[in-house]
This record gives structure tokens, C-alpha cells and sequence, in this order.
């Protein structure tokens, strides 16, 4: 019993209920995901994105930017508090943090890879992401989104699913429960059912970082190197992925065939 107070001091040193600031991110966060519904024609309406096929997809990608560049600030705004804080019981030393969230980075692509192998060979899942591919195009037209998908959005996702959500779970829950409801809405935010097992995978993998070092940094270090590491091997090493893919299947058949 002494141990698991101990182990959850850092997580109950405030009240277990959601804090005034904490809703507004989470308001301000599903306003912007819904934001691009006027946004994305006021945009074209305006005549950003041309008058092209592709005009729609290109839209997108400029109100992307702005919609999370705005949410950023807003969400920086309302954690001035929290940032001024300088909890130091129970967090993870700054030099081993910093291990962690280099680690981290190969810690979510294990998981990943484990969970997207488990997907297709059990379920019959196919390797690949339709929300990835569409925003890899959608870069391919405005280059600026590359800011968002790779450091914005990872931010964003971090302070919501990991800080807020699964931290205030964690003061009731233990962490498994926390990290797998955390977790699966993270997974649900994606829009991609059928790979509900591995967005789950990669959010419990950030939830364990921050529990194990009580500092979020170190869960939004990891989630920004994978997502930039995802999105330069799509679009700088586009032209390579399918030979690197075609032997990493090799490989994958030879250690499970053995």
C-alpha cells in the first residue's frame, strides 16, 4: 500500500477531478477538429488553394495550420500554471528523462510494428494507414503542414490524451485502466477502427513514458521524432519505401517461419 502511494504521488498532488483550464483545452480541441467544416470553404471561397482539382485538399492543409497553430497558443495560454510549477518529487531526473524520451522513440516503433504485424497476421488487417497517405498528399500540396503533423499535433495530442486525460485518470485508476481508456480515445480521435489495436499500442506506449518519468515532455519528444521519422520516410524517401518494405517482409517471414 505504501508503495502504490508513493508510485502515484506525483498524480494526486491535485484534486481528481478535471481543472477549470483543463476544459477549456478539451472544448477548444474538439472546436478545432470541427473547425475545418466552415474553415476549409471559407478558404477556398477566398481563393486560397487555387481553383485545381486538388484545390479542396489543399484548403485543408492551409486551415490545418492555422486551426493548430491558434489551438497551440491557446492551449500554451491556459498551462501558464502548470509550466511555472516546479514539481521535482518523484520526476525522473532531467538526464535520465531525456534516455527515456530518446528510448521512447524506439519504444513506439517496436509497438507499433508489433501491433500492425498483429493486425494483419491474425486479423487479416492490412499494413498501411488511409489517414496517413491522405495527409502525405495533402503535404505534398501545402508543405506547411508538415509543422503541424510532426510537432503541433503530437504536442497537442500529448497535453490532451496523456496530461489531462490520462492523468486524471491515473488519481483514480490504476495505470492500466487509465492508459487503455486514454488510449482508446486516442485511438477513436484517429478515425481508423480497424487499426484500433495499434493507435492503441502507441498511445499506452506514451502514457507508460510519462507515468515512468512524470515529466511530458518526454511522451511528446517520442510521439514528435516517430511522427517526423513517419512523414520523411513518406515523403523524402518516398521513392525507397517499397524496397525497404518489400525486404522487411522477407525478414518478417524468415524470424516467424522460425
Amino acid at each position: 500500500m505504501l508503495q502504490y502511494e508513493k508510485r502515484h504521488y506525483f498524480f494526486r498532488k491535485g484534486e481528481s477531478r478535471l481543472k477549470r483550464q483543463y476544459w477549456y483545452i478539451i472544448i477548444a480541441y474538439i472546436m478545432m477538429q470541427l473547425s475545418s467544416i466552415p474553415g476549409v470553404p471559407l478558404l477556398r471561397l477566398s481563393g486560397i488553394g487555387g481553383e485545381s482539382n486538388t484545390a479542396a485538399e489543399a484548403a485543408s492543409g492551409y486551415w490545418a495550420v492555422i486551426s493548430f497553430t491558434l489551438t497551440l497558443f491557446l492551449v500554451l495560454f491556459w498551462l501558464r500554471d502548470d509550466m511555472k510549477q516546479r514539481h521535482t518529487r518523484d520526476r525522473a531526473p532531467l538526464a535520465i528523462a531525456w534516455l527515456w524520451a530518446i528510448g521512447g522513440f524506439f519504444l513506439a516503433l517496436i509497438s507499433q510494428s508489433v501491433a500492425a504485424n498483429i493486425e494483419w497476421r491474425i486479423f487479416g488487417i492490412e499494413m498501411g494507414s488511409e489517414n496517413t497517405k491522405r495527409i502525405v498528399d495533402i503535404i505534398r500540396l501545402t508543405p506547411a503542414l508538415v509543422i503541424v503533423t510532426s510537432v503541433i499535433g503530437p504536442i497537442l495530442e500529448e497535453v490532451i490524451f496523456r496530461k489531462i486525460i490520462f492523468g486524471t485518470l491515473y488519481q483514480k485508476y490504476n495505470f492500466f485502466i487509465a492508459a487503455t481508456i486514454s488510449s482508446l480515445l486516442f485511438a477513436a480521435v484517429h478515425m481508423e477502427l480497424e487499426h484500433l489495436l495499434l493507435y492503441w499500442a502507441m498511445g499506452f506506449t506514451f502514457a507508460f513514458l510519462y507515468a515512468k518519468t512524470r515529466r511530458i515532455f518526454v511522451s511528446i519528444f517520442a510521439h514528435v521524432t516517430m511522427n517526423t521519422f513517419v512523414v520523411a520516410m513518406q515523403t523524402i524517401f518516398a521513392d525507397h519505401i517499397e524496397p525497404i518494405m518489400h525486404h522487411a517482409e522477407k525478414v518478417q517471414v524468415i524470424f516467424g517461419g522460425f
